[in-house]
């Protein structure tokens, strides 16, 4: 199966764009404690199991949708789907991605106040919380990662000026990312100024 929805996917066929919607909707129906999950499952999926996109451009993407307005998992299935199928297969891959959302969050709305006081539904939230942030952690430490140590900054380069080359840029990275969190940590500044500044320093710099 996952072999046929890579063929069709890649062949732009609208089968393939049919699976992308599906894939999509399944993604929006099992991320579970927001965007950043998304990043995960949609790595996961996207990435090492269909291989659509390479991991460095999946995580240019990452960047680029934590960049722009809206949450990053409906930014992604915007970018995913209009990179592969155009204008309209963005539209439907985002439908896809929000559809799961808006039926549960529907039936929540209705049904959940006769529910919340009960302790089975509380006991599972209270679970709920600590592995959401353990998935959170996770897409936060591979965007690190590569945010920090790409395969572009040389470290898999046999030359040795452009490995060298790749320790300078990753050790400046380095150095952005741990004045961003005293930034953020110490002042009140929005954080769509420290990405701007990200923007800017990245021109500059590197």
């Amino acid at each position: 199966m996952t072999e046929f929805i890579m063929t069709q996917i890649q062949n732009h066929t609208a089968a393939g764009l049919f699976c992308l919607v599906a894939v999509f909707f399944y993604i929006g129906l099992i991320t579970i404690g927001g965007g950043q999950v998304g990043i995960t499952i949609i790595q996961q999926i996207a990435v090492e199991n269909l291989k659509l996109l390479s991991a460095e451009k999946f995580f240019n993407m990452v960047a680029i949708s934590e960049s722009t307005p809206g949450p990053i998992g409906i930014n992604l299935a915007t970018y995913v789907g209009t990179e592969l199928y155009g204008i309209f297969g963005g539209i439907i891959t985002t439908f896809g991605q929000v559809l799961p959302s808006l039926i549960v969050i529907m039936l929540i709305a209705r049904y959940f106040g006769k529910f919340s006081e009960k302790k089975g539904v509380q006991a599972a939230f209270s679970t709920l919380r600590p592995a959401v942030s353990g998935v959170i952690a996770v897409a936060a430490a591979k965007i690190l990662i590569l945010a920090l140590i790409t395969v572009t900054s040389g470290f898999v380069a046999s030359d040795i000026s452009t490995w060298q080359n790749g320790i300078i840029i990753s050790a400046v990275n380095a150095a952005f990312y741990v004045l961003c969190l005293i930034v953020l940590f110490t002042t009140k500044l929005h954080p769509v100024f420290i990405v701007l500044a990200g923007a800017i320093f990245g021109v500059v710099f590197c």
